[in-house]
């Protein structure tokens, strides 16, 4: 999710509503000449302006669509879904400027939320909200606590599904000299899902499921938490702790071991939320295939 359409949509229907209004109060083409013989620039304020001017109060503070990029939310969203995202759950904010013009609630425990990266704004993210304001969020040995009550987590016999499985990874290059073919990247996928246990966890109200893998652990490559609490912090990244500091939130992936998250990075700031993530209405493989719809539903 790098790319804002705001960036486009705001100017042309700005400048477009300019162009319109100009015309209703002095140029009056439309009025003088009638509908057709107007300039070219007139006649598209007219025809463009007000369906522009839906989609964006649509865009900007109801529901917004984005398309997940990468697989650190599986089990739960998988590359290629394409999502509706609640804009004015966490905040009614301008387009472009994100200035929080409406309060209309925060984020909660277990809640799947899109955010502007913090270390490139211009870029969205997409991760379950593990720690809120003043939280102190600990992992020892496999459980996940939030102030020292750990985290309800059981174990679940998942099966994934297989063409899901097979995307994991995409075509290309992956890393600098090391480029996958479609069959390799599908062959590296069904590969880490042997590798892969699943666990229920129920934060708030919310019950999902989470992905490990078995011989892996992220957490001892995260800097963010080496830094943040270096006396607590094991060398393989099996125990840490840290406090979520005033409007700020500490995300995680579900796809625990193949998440860059706040581990990596630190805490979302609240002027970062840009919506709670509701409802998947599209799933689209890679490649010339058709869409789906059998992963539409609600997201937990």
């Amino acid at each position: 999710m790098d790319f804002d359409f705001n960036l486009i949509l705001v100017p042309l229907t700005i400048g477009l509503g300019i162009i319109w209004l100009l015309d209703k109060l002095t140029l009056k083409q439309r009025k003088t000449r009638g509908r057709g013989k107007e300039s070219l620039l007139v006649r598209w304020a007219y025809d463009f302006f007000p369906v522009l001017a839906v989609v964006l109060i649509v865009r900007s503070f109801l529901i917004e669509p984005f398309n997940i990029p990468s697989s650190s939310m599986v089990p739960t969203l998988y590359t290629g879904d394409f999502i509706a995202v609640n804009k004015y759950a966490y905040g009614v904010r301008l387009p472009l400027s994100y200035n929080k013009v409406l309060d209309t609630g925060a984020p909660e425990h277990g809640d799947v939320a899109v955010f502007r990266y913090p270390e490139n704004p211009s870029i969205y993210y997409i991760k379950r909200v593990i720690g809120l304001p003043g939280d102190t969020v600990s992992y020892n040995q496999g459980q996940l606590a939030i102030n020292d009550v750990p985290v309800a987590t059981k174990t679940i016999n998942f099966a994934a599904n297989a063409e899901l499985t097979s995307q994991l990874y995409g075509a290309g290059q992956i890393a600098p000299g090391q480029v996958l073919s479609e069959t390799e990247a599908m062959q590296m996928g069904q590969q880490e899902e042997d590798h892969a246990q699943y666990f229920q966890e129920t934060q708030g109200k919310h019950q999902h499921l989470v992905r490990y893998l078995t011989g892996m652990n992220s957490a001892q490559y995260a800097p963010f938490l080496q830094q943040e609490s270096p006396d607590v912090v094991s060398s393989a990244g099996t125990q840490w702790r840290i406090t979520v500091p005033e409007n700020q939130y500490f995300v995680m992936g579900d796809n625990r071991d193949r998440s860059a998250d706040g581990r990596f990075w630190g805490f979302v700031p609240d002027d970062n939320l840009a919506g709670k993530a509701v409802y998947i209405w599209m799933h689209k493989p890679p490649g010339l295939k058709l869409p789906s719809f059998t992963r539409n539903g609600a997201i937990d």
